[in-house]
């Protein structure tokens, strides 16, 4: 069956003064994906305010998450999720979580703050946390994920209230220079799971290999390796969907330039779902 793709150009839930520069990101790579099978949901101009929470602009990402869930429950089959920030994996990740599924985190950053925790009360930290059930009440999905199907890839900064979630909770972790195939595949096996999420934050990727992020972090994941991963990963395991968020062009000479990556990263998901 063929993926659909989802654009959500979603900027509300980042912390950077450059946040506006996620909705280039997401128009960038809709510009390569096949009309045909593309969607996009409509983005609220206004940020938004937090409603009495520490969470910044949590309105409008409470908003987007309930706009993308009418349109996935419209959609047959795997979907890929365009970002656009993080939090556009809330309704995307919520969608398939009653299935056998383990999650696949490829992330820079855990995503593991909570509200209280966050130091920058920007919920693009807190988004893995909430789809776990802890973090503002308005998001928290209505069945969490379980820690145990859940596998944290390529991270490599973390605060430290999400060490002591990890080391709690005994959240599967592989490091940046440790994926692979076999090294998700043997995670996946593992935990149980009979199929894969697979969310993907461009900073999992080492700096070298794409300039259009937001926050980058030294010590990545090298492209091909990536794309070399996902292929034996979902060579093994049918793929429930993924997300691509976070990617950040600083202008459209840059996006051109860091197309191609992006591109191998989507051919890799799409061709297992086709």
């Amino acid at each position: 069956m063929v993926a659909t793709f989802v654009v959500v150009p979603q900027w509300q839930g980042s912390g950077s003064s450059r946040a506006m520069r996620l909705v280039d990101g997401a128009e960038a790579i809709r510009g390569d994906l096949p009309s045909s099978s593309t969607r996009t949901i409509e983005i609220p101009l206004e940020a938004g305010d937090g409603q009495g929470t520490a969470v910044h602009r949590l309105s409008s990402i409470a908003l987007v998450r309930d706009r993308l869930a009418a349109d996935l429950a419209t959609i047959d089959g795997p979907v890929i999720t365009i970002g656009g920030d993080c939090g556009v994996e809330l309704a995307a990740v919520e969608r398939v979580v009653g299935d056998d599924v383990a999650i696949i985190w490829l992330d820079a950053h855990p995503d593991l703050n909570t509200p209280e925790s966050s130091p920058s009360g920007a919920f693009t930290g807190m988004v893995l946390r909430t789809l776990l059930g802890e973090g503002p009440a308005q998001l928290v999905p209505g069945t969490p994920l379980k820690p145990s199907r859940v596998i944290l890839a390529g991270a490599r900064s973390f605060d430290p209230g999400e060490d002591e979630y990890i080391a709690a909770h005994r959240v599967v972790t592989i490091g940046a220079d440790e994926v692979s195939g076999q090294s998700l595949v043997d995670a996946v096996v593992a935990s149980g799971a009979a199929s894969v999420y697979v969310h993907i934050d461009l900073d999992v990727l080492d700096p070298e290999d794409i300039q259009g992020l937001g926050y980058p972090e030294p010590f990545g994941v090298r492209s091909a390796d990536l794309v070399n991963a996902l292929k034996a990963l979902v060579a093994r395991f049918p793929l429930a969907g993924a997300g691509i968020t976070e990617f950040a062009p600083a202008s459209p000479r840059d996006a051109v330039e860091d197309m191609p990556t992006i591109l191998r990263l989507v051919g890799a998901l799409a061709s297992a779902a086709g």
